[in-house]
């Protein structure tokens, strides 16, 4: 699928990012693609081509701009303490405000691009980016009509005064999220606030859990799981589809 590099203006700076595209011309609906903590790379590069590869046009946008920082090795960082504390560091750094202030910066930089179709946009994340996809939603009401978390890691912590629980009333997306079995980022405690919350919102959505651990969508995860990423690309694949059109 094309690649195009590309530079979002935001608030805070330049926002280096992808765009991915479909094989044939045209405008299509966008995307933004949220990636784990470990960063954006070239494993998340060939998921916004497959997105894209539905119909889509995608935005792969580096969170971590405001910090420039070496490249992390996924199969290592979690067991290197270095490693493993500089990554936690980083994602600390994108807090709430930041990713919902970002967002609108990736949807005014969407809807400039001939490439992109209507004003309807889709979000996806894995692991930090399914919290920021939900946030995105929660924020961003008027633009973004379904958002998907992929082993998300605290979408409904109940000390995190920027969980995405407690948006469920300002998010008028359809939302689909799956979640790992025994998964420490999101615990049964958290899945149920987090269907509850949504339930009372009177969001569309499904909250399911597969059996997989954390990391099941990712392929250079060392726990990723084929089973569980075809599932995750049959459901990602019907939400846009119901959601996202020309």
């Amino acid at each position: 699928m094309p690649r195009l590099e590309v530079i979002v203006p935001t608030e805070d700076g330049s926002c280096a990012a992808s765009l991915h595209t479909p094989a044939e011309d045209g405008a299509r609906p966008g995307v933004i693609l949220y990636a784990d903590a470990g960063g954006v790379r070239e494993t998340f590069a060939a998921m916004a081509d497959r997105i894209a590869g539905l119909g889509y046009t995608v935005l792969l946008p580096d969170v971590y701009y405001r910090t420039p920082y070496t490249p992390f090795d996924i199969e290592t960082v979690f067991t290197d303490p270095a490693e493993s504390a500089r990554l936690h560091a980083l994602y600390l750094s994108v807090t709430g405000p930041i990713i919902a202030r970002d967002a609108g910066a990736f949807l005014d930089f969407l809807a400039g691009r001939d490439e992109v179709s209507g004003t309807a946009v889709g979000t996806t994340g894995y692991c930090m980016g399914g919290r920021e996809s939900l946030i995105a939603a929660g924020h961003h009401p008027d633009r973004i009509v379904a958002a998907a978390a992929f082993h998300g890691g605290n979408l409904a912590a109940d000390d995190d005064p920027d969980s995405p629980h407690l948006l469920a009333d300002r998010i008028a997306a359809t939302v689909y999220v799956a979640s790992a079995e025994n998964d420490e980022h999101f615990p049964a405690e958290q899945h149920e606030r987090l269907e509850r919350s949504l339930t009372a919102a009177g969001v569309a959505h499904t909250v399911e859990t597969y059996p997989a651990a954390h990391g099941f969508a990712v392929p250079d995860n060392p726990t990723y799981d084929p089973a569980a990423a075809d599932r995750h690309w049959s459901a990602l694949a019907a939400l846009f589809a119901t959601t996202l059109r020309n």
